[in-house]
């Protein structure tokens, strides 16, 4: 029996994306550039370091430490969810981009890998002077597009770094505020 390879556009939901609804966010950004929506998360502790996290009406989003951080290893750590958020942007990014310029997809893939110095122990470890939190962050990307040359994927990945609110969050300071 002969196998039949299968062209598939990757949709990161296995549904086509809708190109007219893309264009009708791309003409609305266009027209009111200056908006801003504001996300909302509620992190409820359940106990030990798992946390579930409520975003819309979704079902919760579980984040746990591994047991070498004393948790229960049910879920991504918080540095891992945010590598997560990375990538997932960045796969957002790189896919409308993709369909708004009438690629076909047929591989996204991308691996993150992140380097943070754990010793300070959220504040109750080492807390001599060092950075906190990722100090190097990694992604590569295996993207192919048919008929693309990677030239062109390469000015892509480009394009989507710069433009990737996830990927600007890593790299340039935000107001934070955290109050009692």
């Amino acid at each position: 029996m002969t196998a039949v390879a299968q062209k598939t556009v990757l949709t990161g939901c296995l549904a086509p994306i809708d190109k007219n609804g893309l264009e009708q966010l791309i003409a609305n950004g266009k027209a009111n550039p200056k908006v801003i929506k504001t996300l909302k998360c509620k992190t409820v502790a359940e106990g030990k370091f798992r946390h579930a996290n409520y975003i819309r009406n979704l079902a919760p989003y579980i984040v746990d430490e591994p047991p070498g951080l004393l948790g229960d290893d049910t879920a991504p750590n918080p540095s891992e969810a945010s590598l997560a958020a990375l990538g997932s942007c960045l796969a957002v990014g790189l896919h409308a981009n993709a369909v708004h310029r009438g690629w076909i997809v047929n591989k996204l893939e991308l691996e993150l890998e992140g380097d943070l110095n754990i010793t300070a122990v959220w504040g109750t470890g080492d807390v001599s002077e060092k950075p906190v939190g990722f100090t190097d962050v990694r992604v590569k990307v295996a993207m192919e597009c048919e008929g693309v040359p990677k030239a062109e994927i390469d000015a892509l990945v480009d394009h989507v770094k710069k433009w990737s609110p996830v990927a600007n969050t890593f790299t340039r300071p935000v107001n934070l505020e955290v109050s009692a």
